[in-house]
């Protein structure tokens, strides 16, 4: 488990073609041609636009903000932190998870005091949710980190089917940011660039089920170990991933240019 126009630093979201008039105009009785848009462009620019990525005035991508800024770090590592901290310190699971419930809380809390959609308020809150239920249920403090693995995976699985189909998914991220739409499908060049992208942000998937995995089935005796790798290699390594991700395909699109 997060590209713009080259100048703005603003996009739409829409497809490049949306709006657009016939070229000529029809004959007296016909009825004008209406342009009949792709599924899948329309289908990859959805995505691409629900997917978070920011970009700055720059033209360089904005990972903090990519990420939610501070707020969003704090969201997402938080909750786990004091889990780790209570258990370890009381080695009691119940106030463990009632700690990391209360800080998802209050951030949902704020969110809507502030306003924002009720998806992005209450999205952190499911998930830390998710965890404590599936780790009341067993009994097993090891288990608050289960849930992540299985949603690891699904993207891991998303990934790699985008890759084998030829739509990489940071091509239909980064192609919308970059105004490039999905015509980067026709350019060789530009799909292996956005497909080594694609595979850069599955290997830090892969490396975080390859680390904590092991650690998870020693138990107790893994379980710190297990929450620091899982802080460590939450966000952090996303952001990183993300930000290579960015420049491996931004390379390539400049390399590409000067060849033309």
């Amino acid at each position: 488990m997060t590209d713009q126009q080259p100048d703005s630093g603003q996009h739409s979201g829409r497809p490049n073609d949306a709006g657009q008039q016939p070229a000529a105009s029809p004959s007296h009785g016909e009825e004008p041609a209406k342009e009949r848009p792709d599924a899948a462009e329309a289908l990859a620019s959805s995505y691409a636009a629900r997917a978070g990525v920011q970009r700055s005035a720059d033209g360089q991508i904005d990972v903090l903000k990519t990420v939610g800024g501070v707020r969003g770090l704090a969201e997402s590592i938080l909750p786990g932190v004091i889990f780790l901290v209570v258990f370890t310190i009381g080695q009691e699971l119940g106030p463990a998870l009632i700690g990391a419930l209360a800080a998802a809380a209050i951030f949902t809390v704020l969110r809507l005091v502030q306003r924002g959609t009720v998806t992005q308020a209450f999205s952190g809150l499911v998930g830390v949710a998710i965890c404590a239920f599936v780790a009341n249920t067993t009994g097993r403090a090891e288990d608050f980190y289960v849930w992540g693995f299985f949603t690891n995976a699904a993207y891991i699985l998303a990934m790699l089917i985008t890759i084998a189909v030829k739509w990489p998914a940071l091509g239909l991220i980064f192609g919308l940011i970059r105004n490039e739409g999905t015509a980067w499908r026709k350019q060789p060049q530009r799909l292996k660039a956005y497909t080594i992208a694609t595979w850069i942000l599955t290997a830090v998937l892969i490396l975080r089920l390859a680390v904590q995995v092991p650690l998870y089935l020693m138990g107790d005796d893994g379980l710190v170990a297990l929450g620091t790798t899982r802080l460590l290699m939450g966000v952090p390594l996303y952001a990183l991933g993300l930000w290579l991700a960015w420049l491996v395909s931004r390379l390539a699109a400049v390399e590409a240019s000067r060849a033309d």
